[in-house]
């Protein structure tokens, strides 16, 4: 069963192929992806990266967590579910004040 990982304190300079060569280091990465922004399209400094079963993705997070990758000291953890975010988006109805 694979492992998905959180990835934070990215370099902007970082790309997804970068990160995919680094993780590689630990075992079979895969996908590695940067979250970026929707409006610029700039990385937002943080990205997920799913290691081909548990024991690899351990074995990332003890060999990566903390160590320097593009001038930055990264954070490597197990990713969390996505927290569902509900509001937001104004709704597009009319008002009813």
């Amino acid at each position: 069963m694979s492992m998905k990982l959180y990835v934070g304190n990215l370099s902007y300079q970082t790309s997804s192929s970068n990160l995919e060569d680094l993780f590689a280091q630990a075992g079979r990465v895969e996908s590695a992806s940067l979250v970026t922004d929707r409006d610029t399209g700039r990385s937002r400094g943080f990205g997920f990266v799913e290691m081909s079963t548990r024991e690899e993705g351990e074995k990332a997070i003890q060999q990566l967590n903390g160590t320097e990758f593009d001038g930055r000291s990264l954070t490597v953890s197990e990713a969390r579910p996505r927290e569902n975010r509900n509001g937001g988006g104004g709704g597009g109805g009319r008002n009813r004040w």
